[in-house]
C-alpha cells in the first residue's frame, strides 16, 4: 500500500510514501474528525491512499490572499 499526496487546490503531486510499515497514526490521520477524514481521503482501486492536501505553492498563495480561501481550486 502507498500513500499518495496531492494538492487539494491545484491537483499537483506533492509525494508519495511507499513504506508498507507506516500506519495511519503515524502519519496522525486519528487526529482528523470523521467529516475531516471522508474529505481528505479515499481509496484507489488498487488500494493505495490517495489524501488530499495542500502544496507550499497553495499555501503561500492563501497566506497573501485570504480571500482565496473560499475557492476550491486556485490557478498558479
Amino acid at each position: 500500500m502507498a500513500i499518495h499526496y496531492h494538492c487539494r487546490h491545484c491537483g499537483v503531486k506533492i509525494g508519495t510514501i511507499d513504506d508498507t510499515a507506516i500506519n495511519t497514526e503515524q502519519l496522525g490521520f486519528h487526529l482528523l474528525n470523521h467529516e475531516e477524514r471522508q474529505e481528505m481521503i479515499t481509496y484507489d482501486q488498487t488500494g493505495n491512499l490517495q489524501v488530499k492536501a495542500i502544496c507550499e505553492d497553495c499555501h503561500e498563495m492563501l497566506q497573501r490572499n485570504p480571500d482565496f480561501h473560499q475557492n476550491e481550486f486556485l490557478i498558479q
